[in-house]
Parts: C-alpha cells; structure tokens; sequence
C-alpha cells in the first residue's frame, strides 16, 4: 500500500503510517528499530531496496531522507515537504516514509525526522554516498546510536579513511569494514590452526580500495608485523599471504568467489568467499548496535601508517596533509643556509650604512 502527501507535516506522515498499518490488518506495531538512510535521488532506489531486503532479519521503520536541490529562487526560499507512505509487501517486513526536502526545511532535516522515530527503539543512520566528514556531529547522526558511512563511494577513500579516524565516535562504523568481515574469520580460523608466529604478511587487492586498506590495518593491529600492500586488478580483495615460522599461509581468491586456503603441511583447500550485497552488510551492520572497539583501533593505528604503505603515494603525492588538505607543506631551509641568513643581514644593513657615514665624515 502506498499514500503520496504533498506538502505535508511530520503529523500527517504519522497518521498516514497509522492508516496504512490499519489498512493491512496489522495495527500493532512489530518494528524493532528505526533506520534513517540519507541519500540523494540517484542512489535513493537502490538504497531503499537494500534495505527493505534486510529488513526480513531486522524489521523496521524506513525513513529515506532526500535532500532536493531547489533551482529557482522562490523554491529556496520557501519550505515544502512532500512524503511516499508505504507499507505491506512495498515496504518489506516493516514500513517506509519517503521524505523529500525542498527549501529552508533541507537545514533542518532532523526536526522532520525527531516526531517520526519509534518511541524506544535504537535510531541507526545510514549515508550510502557523501556522508558528512564527522558523522556524530551531524544533526542526524546526533540522533543515532549507530551511523553507517561507506568509503567506497569518496572520491578519494584513503583520505576518507584519515576523515574517519580524527572524527571517530563510539557507534561509527564503515561498510567498506564489513566487507571483510569473512576475511578476518577466515584468516582467524586458520592461525587457530596452528601453533607458529607470524613473521610478515601481504594483502592483495584493488588500487585505493578502502577494505583492502582497512584488512591490511586490523592485521598490522592484530599481529604487529610488517604488512606489505600490493596491487591487483581485483575484484576487491584478491589474496593475503603470511610469512611464518611453520611455513606460508595464502588466502587467494582471484575470481570474486571461490577462495583457495594453503596451509603448511595440510591440503590446499577450496572455501566459498563471495563478495556480498549491499543488502547483507546492512542487515549484518544492524545485528548490533555498540561500539566496534576493533574497528576503531584498527582504523587509529592504520591511519598513522598510511603513508609506508604502497599504493597510498600517488594519492598524497600533492604534498598535503590527509588532516587539512589546503595547508601546503613548506620545505625545510638547509641548516647551512640557516646559520649564514643573521650574518647576510647583517652585512646588508651595514652596506647601507656606509654611505651615510662617508658623507658625514666629509
């Protein structure tokens, strides 16, 4: 069932939810959270599918905020707020308020959304592409307990990644961290294994790829070795392989989706690693909603060390700071140079000094 309002209130959209749960029989509310996705038109299709799918595991209230650009004059300078209701099988296990924003109300989105959250229940905030450089400062994000960013959508993701870690809040997380969410079990799974220390390990995969850079932090984090990044044609991740004192562990997974585990002293064999949707990592993102400490310090303790890793150099070769890009960087003056500046100073003053002392002597 769907219900278009135009220009309309928070209160009706309320009211317009009530009906259409009353329309379907199912006036009791069975949402366990609500889920705010913001997003622009492009991506709001794609980003409202996904998360009707995950909410089969997670049943919630969808609320899609869409930021439209308003070209003439009179459109920016008033407000209107127009909705799309939908419940039923439109709206997956829960429901969904499409919510665009035209005007003045474009500022002011989290008043729109404050009256529509469920009493109770936990708040996750959801930025498919162009999330804000600090997330919890956000005025949406300040209503969330979790918010969710996607560093594979930026421009440039390994600064993205240097964003992420200065602005870091209990309850930031990144898609681009749940990708390798099979790898680190994997890799885990097999150093259980067995009983050795780990000497050096690689991790291949795709240039200026966020999860490659952030499975390469969680192991330097983890194991405190050397890692070394390599470049690959992908897709994403391809391999990681580790330097050990019982022999060589490799994870290689060339096609996308069958991965072959090698073991020292054990049989190569073949695991199933395929790279997964949108929808699965959202619905494995909102299976908890406290801090992922791991997360976070494998994020600090990466980002610091961006720059020895291979593949980040073209990217910073501007000679900037990943903290504050605009701020050139000054060359440092040759101690030679330094110590012989007081006495060319020096000299000069007294050259224009001479003259004058000649004249006065005449």
């Amino acid at each position: 069932m769907k219900i278009d309002l135009t220009d309309t209130t928070a209160g009706e959209i309320n009211k317009a939810l009530v009906q259409g749960r009353r329309a379907i029989g199912t006036p009791a509310v069975g949402m366990v959270l609500t889920l705010v996705i913001v997003t622009d038109e492009e991506n709001a299709y794609d980003s409202l599918k996904a998360a009707n799918d995950a909410s089969r595991e997670h049943p919630s209230r969808t609320l899609v905020v869409i930021k439209r650009v308003s070209r003439s004059l009179r459109d920016r300078t008033s407000s209107r707020l127009d909705a799309e209701v939908r419940v039923g099988a439109e709206a997956g296990t829960g429901e969904t308020a499409v919510l665009r924003l035209y005007g003045e109300v474009v500022e002011h989105a989290d008043s729109v959304v404050l009256p529509l959250l469920l009493p109770d229940a936990p708040v996750v905030v959801w930025w498919p592409v162009n999330a804000p450089v600090d997330p919890a400062k956000d005025p949406l994000g300040a209503l969330a307990q979790r918010r969710v960013t996607d560093t594979y959508t930026a421009e440039q993701p390994v600064r993205e990644l240097s964003a992420r870690a200065a602005a870091y809040t209990p309850g930031d997380t990144d898609l681009s961290w749940t990708r390798i969410t099979p790898w680190r079990s994997m890799l885990a799974a097999a150093l259980d294994q067995v009983t050795c220390e780990v000497k050096a390990v690689e991790v291949e995969g795709e240039e200026f790829n966020p999860s490659c850079e952030l499975l390469a932090m969680w192991l330097a984090d983890r194991l405190d070795v050397p890692v070394k990044r390599s470049r690959s044609a992908g897709p994403g991740l391809t391999a990681v392989r580790m330097d050990t004192s019982c022999g060589p562990i490799a994870l290689d997974r060339a096609d996308g989706s069958l991965a072959t585990l090698s073991i020292e002293g054990q049989p190569a064999r073949a695991v199933a690693l395929n790279r997964r949707d949108t929808a699965e990592l959202i619905a494995e993102e909102l299976r908890r909603l406290d801090p992922d400490d791991t997360y976070a310090s494998a994020l600090r303790y990466g980002v610091e060390r961006l720059n020895t890793v291979p593949g980040q150099a073209s990217e910073e070769s501007a000679g900037q700071s990943a903290a504050d890009p605009a701020e050139p960087v000054a060359e440092p003056e040759p101690v030679e140079e330094a110590a012989k500046a007081p006495a060319k100073k020096a000299a000069a003053k007294t050259a224009k000094k001479a003259p004058a002392r000649k004249a006065a002597a005449k």
